[in-house]
């Protein structure tokens, strides 16, 4: 580790997990725990429970674990180094300067040096776009009638007219060509050697939440193909789980976000104030960003272009953001192409007007469809009945399957009765519906005296960190040698001596293992399912048999190892000791 253990737990103490987790996960308090749909994997129901006294979150469902760094290495993807100084800033703990080996500093830095040679080549199109050389790129932002205070805000610049410029600019603030290559901001050729691909076009640089410059997308002046290039993928720049002006919209609280298909109309509608505005990176709406909206919003609008193309771009999104559980609607921008025409031409209370009528997402669907069918032709519109009648199969919801049902037979003048049959049909056809099922025994699968003795061990780890105040009840009979796993073994010796000295911090356990995946198997000790158990006597018996198993198996665990483990002996004679005591004990856990 780079920093001394008692400020790694300095830096975690004052980092409170359910604050920082908050910022990036919306969480509901219920019982002891705050709960919210988890980061890490796609649901629709919470399974990610963050909890205040343990400072650990947990996921039931993918499994993922740890406390408030390893939540940053995780979702950040952070190094251990960068989690605690992106910490002790928020805190406002001061960190020592450290002394890195060559080895230590080319990896810590790596992300350190990308941020700052795309800050720089920043710096430098947002100068240019100022000079003589780029008169052409300013010329036409303003005929797109966007303000210095808004080119400024969203820091818009132009690169120069060979590919030469920023390379030149780059190495002359000591930046290696290898790290400019690295960066996606030059390529190699055979005969001209390093030379950037951004040249003759207005730069609109790509930042991520933190306003840090990850990437870049340009627009060519005038004709040139392709007309608008966004810099390759890198170690700080992933299209798919980044959207542009979402650091700006993640603070609009405007009770949604606005998705649109490209870089000018963000900026144009944040301009006339619409600064929940954001739009993909020239790649489809993906679900790692539709995720990503749902840390900030529950609703979403669709200000897709009215053509054929941006139609068949919101269908996809509805979808994409159905799957992920969020609402949405869609704005309809007719008779102009996108929300930079509608905005020039109607104005900002138009264009507000068109947010407040924005179309349900499903019946926006249902419309597009209609489209397709000549509703004069009684076959046809045969045809679509079945497919309204196969879409509404897709609400897995009773009665909101029902409200839509009722809702389109209304609109489209269908008989209630009749789609209601032609839905059950196809549910039924499709497996949608099912016939209630009685539960049956689930049959588990049959687990070897191995996993049966970790899972005591893991009960008794999760059950200590629950309820702390049973340590002196145990610690009679069982000691950190009992954990006859390594990694088990390495937290119950931290927990125990912290026990010892009335001290109670499982969240600084984890920071003890340097590696990710050691981390994490350690934070899921404090996360078993302990057994459900409805009386005292029930639940005192439950956990002298943890104790029972797990001394019982240590017992055995040393015996094997005598004469060939010199502290086996003094185990052996201690643990045949406390199985003697438990067998015959009464542990009152009052």
């Amino acid at each position: 580790m780079y920093y001394s253990d008692e400020l790694v737990e300095e830096v975690r103490s004052k980092n409170d997990i359910v604050d920082v987790v908050s910022s990036y996960v919306r969480l509901q308090k219920k019982g002891a725990n705050h709960w919210g749909c988890c980061p890490f994997h796609n649901e629709k129901t919470p399974s990610f429970s963050v909890s205040s006294s343990k400072q650990m979150y947990y996921c039931f469902g993918c499994h993922a674990s740890g406390n408030v760094y390893t939540f940053l290495m995780q979702y950040e993807h952070y190094t251990f180094p960068e989690a605690v100084k992106i910490l002790a800033e928020r805190a406002g703990v001061n960190l020592p300067e450290v002394e890195y080996s060559a080895e230590q500093k080319a990896k810590a830095d790596k992300r350190s040096q990308l941020l700052a040679v795309n800050k720089e080549a920043a710096t430098f199109f947002y100068y240019q776009l100022r000079s003589p050389h780029g008169q052409k790129g300013y010329q036409y932002l303003t005929e797109r009638q966007l303000s210095e205070e808004t080119m400024h805000k969203f820091g818009l610049g132009y690169a120069g007219l060979n590919g030469a410029m920023l390379v030149k600019h780059l190495r002359s603030k000591g930046f290696s060509d290898a790290l400019i290559k690295e960066a996606g901001l030059a390529n190699y050729t055979e005969r001209d050697g390093l030379l950037s691909q951004f040249w003759n076009r207005v730069m609109f640089p790509i930042q991520d939440i933190n306003h840090r410059v990850i990437g870049f997308g340009g627009r060519v002046m005038g004709k040139g193909e392709p007309k608008y290039l966004n810099s390759p993928e890198t170690p700080v720049f992933d299209k798919r789980r980044n959207l542009y002006g979402l650091n700006f919209a993640r603070t609009a609280r405007s009770g949604n976000i606005i998705l649109c298909e490209g870089y000018m109309d963000v900026i144009a509608m944040h301009q006339a104030g619409f600064t929940q505005a954001v739009a993909s990176l020239g790649t489809a709406f993906t679900m790692e960003q539709a995720n990503l909206l749902k840390r900030y919003t529950e609703k979403v609008l669709l200000a897709y272009d009215s053509d054929g193309a941006g139609v068949k771009a919101a269908l996809r999104g509805i979808g994409i953001l159905r799957e992920a559980g969020l609402t949405g609607k869609v704005i309809n921008m007719k008779p102009y192409k996108d929300p930079d025409e509608f905005i020039k031409n109607l104005g900002r209370e138009a264009f507000q007007e068109r947010i407040d009528q924005a179309e349900n997402s499903f019946f926006f669907e249902i419309r597009m469809l209609a489209e397709q069918y000549d509703q004069q032709d009684p076959e046809q519109k045969t045809q679509f009945h079945r497919e309204i009648a196969r879409k509404l199969c897709a609400f897995s919801e009773d009665v909101e399957r029902e409200n839509y049902l009722e809702a389109i037979a209304d609109k489209y003048n269908i008989g209630f009765e009749n789609l209601r049959k032609l839905v059950n049909r196809y549910a039924a056809q499709n497996g949608d519906v099912r016939p209630a099922e009685r539960p049956r025994q689930a049959v588990k699968a049959k687990q070897g005296p191995e996993e049966n003795v970790k899972k005591a061990q893991r009960l008794l780890l999760t059950w200590i960190t629950d309820e702390p105040q049973l340590y002196p009840k145990l610690c009679k009979y069982i000691e950190p040698e009992d954990f006859t796993d390594e990694l088990y073994r390495k937290v119950a010796e931290r927990l125990f001596a912290d026990l010892d000295r009335g001290e109670f911090h499982p969240a600084d356990i984890i920071s003890t293992f340097e590696d990710e995946k050691e981390q994490q198997e350690a934070a899921a000790l404090f996360h078993t399912s302990l057994p459900e158990i409805s009386t005292k006597q029930e639940r005192e018996q439950a956990f002298r048999d943890v104790l029972l198993t797990i001394k019982r198996n240590s017992y055995e665990y040393y015996t094997s190892r005598l004469g060939t483990d010199a502290n086996a002996l003094n185990q052996v004679i201690a643990g045949k000791k406390a199985l003697e005591q438990l067998a015959v004990m009464h542990i009152s856990l009052d």
